[in-house]
């Protein structure tokens, strides 16, 4: 068996990915988000916030069980929030904790347990991170996402270094998936010019229609999961795969 460890599976990318691996009758997933909107017999949904890493630290165990008959094992921290759009020095501060909550401490938070918990068991493994290019460049109003995706490249590279150094065999990646038509590029769009300069150049991506779907993206994805290794650096983007 496949088993699947996905999170933001409410919506958008990670719910595109969740029923696309459930086309193969030998996977599992378990999704963690705070709405379930599959239903499925190989689906198990956790509803979570993981913004609350306290509760997050509690539910481990329950995430991550003992599995007896894995072929593969795969994380995929696909879960990721843009917080409030605005410049530094007028943001509510509870903004900061929230955003790196989700974009980085979850993540990191998941991985540990995940290479903890499974560091016994002889099975591919995989780490998959759902980065973005905003993490390469800074932009202003999106202070704390840009960081938080930087903070989430390098924290990739430094886990697959340990993991080389062990001889272990998983593979890391923090793939970068392109512009995709989600909840987040609408709330980018709503945004004042004031807030976010660039705002008319989201506008334009939306009305050319250049805009991947979710679905397009989960398909690459899939893709990249089913590569041998050497194929790809860790930190990528989708248009290498």
């Amino acid at each position: 068996m496949e088993y699947y460890f996905i999170t933001g599976t409410g919506k958008g990318i990670g719910k595109a990915l969740a029923e696309a691996l459930l086309e193969n009758e030998e996977a599992f997933v378990t999704g963690i988000s705070r709405h379930q909107t599959i239903n499925h017999p190989r689906y198990r949904h956790l509803n979570m916030d993981l913004s609350e890493t306290q509760n997050l630290l509690t539910h481990l165990p329950e995430i991550f069980q003992q599995v007896q008959d894995a072929d593969k094992l795969v994380l995929v921290n696909n879960a990721g929030v843009l917080g409030e759009i605005g410049y530094v020095g007028e943001k509510q501060n509870e903004d900061f904790n929230y955003v790196f909550s989700v974009n980085v401490t979850a993540p990191a938070i998941l991985m540990n347990a995940f290479l903890h918990t499974y560091r016994e068991v002889k099975a591919e493994k995989i780490i998959l991170n759902i980065s973005s290019g905003a993490g390469k460049y800074p932009m202003d109003g999106w202070a704390s996402y840009c960081a938080s995706k930087a903070a989430l490249d390098l924290f990739s590279e430094s886990v697959q270094l340990e993991q080389n150094l062990l001889n272990s065999g998983v593979r890391v990646f923090s793939l970068a998936p392109g512009i995709v038509d989600t909840q987040m590029q609408a709330q980018i769009r709503e945004t004042p010019s004031a807030q976010f300069s660039q705002v008319s150049k989201f506008k334009d991506y939306k009305a050319s229609g250049s805009l991947a779907s979710p679905e397009t993206v989960a398909k690459k994805l899939k893709k990249l999961l089913k590569l041998p290794p050497g194929n790809l650096k860790v930190v990528c983007r989708i248009d290498e795969l």
